[in-house]
């Protein structure tokens, strides 16, 4: 299945890119997704914590993707 992942902070300096093409087994939930990420990008091990919203809204780690879902990789933000 064929993904399209939105990048944003951190998540998007690691990659490299503010958008992510990716090809991963069907099902995939988004735990397996982050697995995957996390072997191609060792880097994104280093994050505390980074959500993963799938359609507008946070999803849980066993939610199943579908190839036309719109997903976003949302690392911890900090400010002041």
């Amino acid at each position: 299945m064929k993904l399209t992942i939105a990048l944003f902070g951190i998540a998007k300096e690691i990659v490299g890119s503010s958008q992510l093409h990716l090809d991963t087994p069907d099902p995939q939930s988004v735990a397996g997704l982050m697995d995957q990420l996390r072997r191609q990008y060792p880097a994104l091990r280093e994050l505390t914590s980074c959500a993963v919203a799938v359609n507008s809204d946070y999803a849980a780690d066993d939610y199943h993707l579908r190839e036309n879902d719109e997903i976003a990789l949302i690392p911890p933000v900090s400010g002041g």
